[in-house]
């Protein structure tokens, strides 16, 4: 069992969780309090733990920033939060994509393959991502 410390923010749907991140003001935390505004539940914001143990990734946020996340232009916010989740999949919001159907994508984090999804273009991801994390990619 191996644990790192990850600059992203991350919330879960039940315990599925999406890792989010990206340069320092891409909108992690924006992404972050959008989900959050639809019914995730905030796990670690700015700072992620991960630890990889048979095959999984479960996050979690360091003691010290447990259930606080920035708003920017605003301050920190109290929220409450998941001690832990499995991490699902990956959002780069430094990568974007003109794709309508992008090819399958994946990114290793501590040794774990996880689903890997592209900022699009012009388009709210806050929908697309609580779907996935609800009810995953169709398989047809």
């Amino acid at each position: 069992m191996t644990t790192q410390t990850m600059h992203a923010s991350c919330v879960a749907w039940g315990d599925a969780a999406v890792l989010i991140k990206g340069a320092a003001g891409t909108g992690k935390s924006a992404l972050a309090l959008e989900l959050m505004a639809y019914g995730c539940v905030l796990v670690a914001d700015d700072q992620v733990l991960l630890t990889c143990d048979t095959g999984s990734i479960t996050a979690s946020p360091p003691p010290t920033i447990a259930g606080l996340i920035e708003a920017r232009g605003f301050g920190i916010l109290t929220a409450g939060y998941k001690p832990n989740a499995k991490v699902t999949c990956v959002v780069d919001l430094d990568l974007t994509t003109t794709d309508r159907i992008p090819p399958p994508r994946t990114v290793t984090v501590s040794g774990c393959d996880l689903t890997l999804f592209h900022r699009p273009i012009g388009v709210g991801i806050a929908p697309v991502i609580l779907q996935f994390l609800r009810a995953g990619l169709s398989e047809r």
